[in-house]
């Protein structure tokens, strides 16, 4: 489990295709301190840790992971958010994130509000999703307060911490981002699909 509060950003410094799948090895300030095994959110996708060394640590994301995430527009280069899983008796400072992407969005409006930024994006709202002004959702792995809902599409306010020291800087309009929404709301909207 995650919080969605972003420890560190990691530069993809190697990609390799093998069959289906991609490694993707990572340079970051956390990468000497994984452990293979250690399951680790890469843009808010839960990746498993198969080696690290030399300030660099290498994951792997299969077909089913490149089919509902981001993960295969990733080109070396580029950033990601990392975060490793939540301490047990620590705070919970962001929401409940699984790490478990429920379908990418894109953006299609960024406007500077004079101190901070206002990133629009929409959805596909056929797959059951929703967001509500207030509610919680994880954006490539960041937890953040949706500010505007509507039915496909949702915008969220980016303080200039957050836009430092994530991946959200280098967010364009047109970009694909990987969606986590609120476990909580994902539950509620199943039993009232079902009691219908």
């Amino acid at each position: 489990m995650f919080t969605g509060i972003i420890e560190t950003i990691g530069k993809v410094k190697n990609i390799e295709k093998e069959n289906s799948n991609l490694h993707f090895t990572i340079e970051s300030s956390i990468s000497d301190s994984l452990k293979v095994d250690q399951s680790v959110s890469h843009n808010g996708v839960c990746l498993t840790v198969t080696a690290s060394a030399d300030g660099e640590h290498t994951v792997t994301a299969i077909q089913e992971t490149l089919t509902k995430t981001n993960l295969d527009t990733i080109q070396i280069g580029n950033v990601l958010n990392l975060e490793r899983c939540t301490l047990v008796g620590s705070r919970l400072d962001g929401h409940i994130v699984q790490g478990h992407v429920d379908q990418i969005a894109t953006c299609t409006s960024i406007k500077d509000v004079n101190g901070s930024w206002l990133f629009t994006f929409q959805y596909d709202s056929n797959l059951g999703n929703v967001t509500v002004e207030k509610g919680s959702i994880a954006v490539n792995g960041i937890s953040l307060t949706v500010v505007d809902s509507g039915i496909n599409t949702f915008s969220v306010a980016i303080i200039p911490y957050t836009y430092e020291n994530t991946s959200m800087r280098t967010v364009k309009v047109g970009d694909n981002v990987n969606l986590e929404f609120d476990i909580i709301g994902k539950y509620v909207a199943r039993l009232l699909s079902t009691t219908n």
